[in-house]
């Protein structure tokens, strides 16, 4: 392979991806040669020799897609996906695992591992970040337990920025698109004290546009307002040990989080508490009945803003046969939401906020070496502290007796008016462990790596929500109805255990550039706490039985092939997987009439298995093909109780999903990309081409925890294209254009509380264009 090429490894469709982009040698990167080098396994190794199904991007090809967070990332991977409807309710699935679909609960924990420099990222608003100063992006797919810090059942994603440089260097970036979008970014790094010490600081700032209009304030919302800015410091006092000392703080505040009109569902119950008929009681029309007219009326105040950064200190001493590494973290999430709960423009629900404030503390040391010529091992502890206090606010408005009760006698728009719902939540989650991995070359083809955890979780909360306002009244009729939708409630929950999991992977070269590999894993997901209130009992009180989660058990089987062909210029890799969870984490619906929120439950079992390829071929040195996909089954085996679908509210409290399919996840994802590079002259000055053009297509899913009719996402393809120059010395310049044939399609649809069958969606962006320009110096 010529030393001006290599082969980038991605993962679409949950397989790996190669595309030829410029060399550059790092220790965990790229090697002059070509070879794809990863940290994987806590040391450094070509990709194509670890047997684990896993993917890497690099800053070229970040920069180049314009991915500048996990949300845009996920489109290169489709095995990835990102669900957000606000920062605080997002989730990060690998194989559609990772979260439960709907709101987020705090009290559980993510299946799939957000890691930063080594740093585990607790909440999943974090994943809603812009990129700052990133060198690549790891994602393995399958539990990870054995080498990690914290327990990830699904998989993780590891992004690592890039270190501080002896060498002066710095780069910056520019872009303007259309939707006012503009972005700057850059970083400067060098040195301090020669060989010593040396600086690295890195920015990145976002502004967009709402992509939906509010009629009745007539501003744009759902738009971007992003800052980031990150800073390290190492220090290398002899050959041996290095220190780097690392901050960061990042800030959002956009005016978001809207959902639009998508359609109405019939349902059970009586036809003057369907939506039809309650819109005209209230004199209420929707501002469109086309989603895509991109209208809504939101008459609350609308807020997503959040604050999160924190500090660490990653030592890392060359000692004996291997590398001691410890990494102390401190981190912090301030989350200060308005959202308009009843998603239309009626005094319904008039506040919803959920304040929260988050600190969290990790402390991973671990031994990576060798003991002998054919063992290496990765031997580890790990402390993690969580605090979250939390402070949430709801209030209902003059139309909430209407739409959440229903006409009726009694039911005067006094009754709700007013009436103040607010919770007051303390948090503490803590969890030690130790972990460790070996891998035995039997021979020198053959090898065999077990792993093993040892783990402790505890989980306590105190949940106190205070009802009061609404209509004064001594009528218990009218109490209990008042009851109904927002009451008082206090219960202390508390959740501890110890689990053990491990793995066992055995890998065989079965030819040069050929790896036949096999993994099983028994790994668990911490049990849980319920945060959202519960359900009462028949008595009233509440339903102490549900306050807290059992954890889940995992059984992860799978197989893979990697190979490389035609002298490494074709790519070839293969796996078929099958996970078994037992207890799935899951959200189930509040029996309580007018219910706006769920909780969480265990279902009984559920299973999710399927096959993924990637192909990937070197035309020539300038051209490179790929295709890729996959295909995916999960299903709920056993869930007896599961929440009723929206046509059925009214009806059944719970229905019996076994059989039914998981939210979330498509049976088809695929990927087809063409990247055309060659080397160029303009004016005079020697470069490459930048050019590319990628397609993205999955098939419909389910947006809701138990299949709906009317909940269902349907699949669509989208195309992103880029034409430019980069220049021999780093200086680029690119137009780009996404979504090109500006398809229309949802990220997700969701019921509307209250259970009128209203059905409200997140729209994804329309075709977006614009400029980059960059500069390496």
């Amino acid at each position: 392979m010529p030393k001006c090429s290599r082969t980038l490894l991605l993962v679409i469709g949950g397989m790996a991806i190669a595309a030829a982009m410029p060399a550059v040698a790092t220790e965990a990167g790229v090697r002059a040669d070509g070879e794809i080098l990863v940290t994987a396994r806590r040391r450094s190794e070509s990709v194509q020799d670890v047997p684990i199904a896993m993917n890497v991007i690099d800053a070229t090809r970040l920069g180049d897609s314009g991915s500048f967070n996990i949300n845009r990332v996920a489109l290169l991977l489709p095995s990835v996906n990102f669900f957000t409807s606000n920062p605080r309710n997002s989730s990060i699935n690998i194989r559609g695992l990772g979260a439960p679909f709907g709101l987020t609960n705090d009290g559980i924990e993510q299946g799939v591992g957000l890691y930063v420099d080594g740093v585990y990222y607790s909440r999943p608003a974090s994943a809603s970040f812009d990129f700052v100063d990133i060198e690549r992006i790891e994602v393995l797919r399958g539990p990870q337990g054995s080498l990690y810090g914290k327990n990830t059942t699904a998989g993780s994603v590891s992004i690592t920025t890039k270190p501080p440089s002896f060498t002066p260097e710095g780069n910056a970036e520019a872009s303007l698109g259309n939707y006012g979008f503009m972005q700057l970014r850059g970083s400067v790094s060098g040195p301090l004290v020669a060989d010593r010490l040396a600086l690295r600081i890195g920015f990145s700032g976002t502004l967009r546009n709402g992509m939906l209009t509010n009629v009745l304030t007539r501003k744009d919302v759902n738009s971007q307002q992003n800052f980031g800015l990150r800073g390290q410091l190492l220090f290398t006092p002899n050959d041996r040990l290095r220190l780097t000392l690392a901050g960061d703080h990042n800030q959002q505040n956009p005016d978001c989080c809207a959902q639009v009109f998508v359609r109405v569902a019939p349902t059970l119950r009586t036809a003057n508490r369907q939506f039809a008929s309650l819109a005209a009681a209230s004199g209420y029309r929707p501002p469109s009945t086309n989603p895509f007219d991109r209208l809504v009326d939101n008459d609350s105040p609308l807020q997503a803003k959040q604050y999160f950064g924190g500090a660490s200190l990653k030592v890392e001493w060359d000692a004996g046969p291997g590398t001691l590494t410890a990494i102390t973290a401190y981190r912090y999430w301030n989350w200060y939401p308005e959202n308009d709960r009843d998603f239309i423009g009626l005094p319904i629900t008039t506040r919803s906020s959920n304040f929260s404030k988050q600190e969290q503390f990790t402390q991973e040391i671990r031994y990576a070496g060798k003991a002998g010529e054919r063992v290496d091992f990765v031997a580890g502890i790990f402390g993690y502290r969580q605090k979250i206090a939390t402070t949430g606010i709801q209030t209902q408005g003059r139309s909430a007796a209407l739409w959440l009760l229903g006409p009726g006698s009694g039911n005067t728009p006094a009754l709700l008016d007013g009436l103040t719902q607010v919770t007051t939540i303390d948090f503490t989650n803590d969890s030690v462990a130790g972990f460790g991995q070996l891998t035995w070359k039997i021979t020198d083809r053959l090898r065999f790596q077990p792993g093993l955890r040892l783990n402790y979780d505890r989980k306590v909360a105190d949940y106190d929500a205070v009802a009061s306002g609404g209509l004064v009244t001594s009528d218990p009729v009218l109490m209990a109805r008042k009851a109904s939708i927002l009451s008082s409630q206090h219960y202390a929950a508390e959740f501890s255990d110890f689990n053990v999991s491990g793995d066992i992977n055995l890998s065989w070269d079965v030819a040069e550039n050929v790896l036949a590999y096999g993994t099983y894993a028994r790994a668990f997901k911490s049990g849980g706490v319920n945060l959202s209130g519960l359900p009462n009992d028949a008595s009233g009180k509440p339903a102490l039985g549900a306050a807290t989660v059992r954890p889940e058990k995992v059984d992860h089987f799978e197989i893979g092939l990697k190979t490389q062909f035609l002298e490494r210029r074709v790519t070839l890799n293969l796996a078929a997987f099958q996970t078994d969870i037992g207890d799935y984490q899951a959200t189930v619906v509040n029996a309580q009439v007018g219910v706006l929120r769920g909780y969480l439950a265990n279902a009984e079992k559920v299973r999710v298995r399927g096959g993924e390829f990637d192909l990937t071929a070197m035309i020539s040195d300038g051209l490179t093909l790929t295709a890729n996909g996959s295909l995916i089954d999960g299903t709920y085996v056993r869930f007896a109780d599961a929440p009723a679908p929206l046509e059925l509210t009214g009806g059944p409290q719970f229905v019996d999903a076994s059989g039914l399919r998981l939210p979330g996840i498509s049976k088809w994802n695929g990927a087809i990309g063409v990247d055309f590079h060659p080397a160029l002259e303009v004016f005079g000055h020697a470069g490459q081409v930048i050019s590319g053009i990628d397609a993205y297509g999955r098939s419909g899913f389910s947006s809701n925890p138990t299949p709906s009719a009317y909940l269902n996402v349907d699949g669509y393809v989208l195309v992103n294209a880029r034409l430019g120059f980069r220049r021999d010395g780093g200086l680029a310049a690119f137009a780009w254009v996404r979504n090109a044939f500006d398809r229309d399609y949802f990220d997700f649809l969701t019921a509307a509380p209250g259970g009128s069958g209203l059905v409200v969606g997140q729209p994804g962006d329309p075709r977006t264009w614009g400029v980059t320009v960059s500069k390496r110096f």
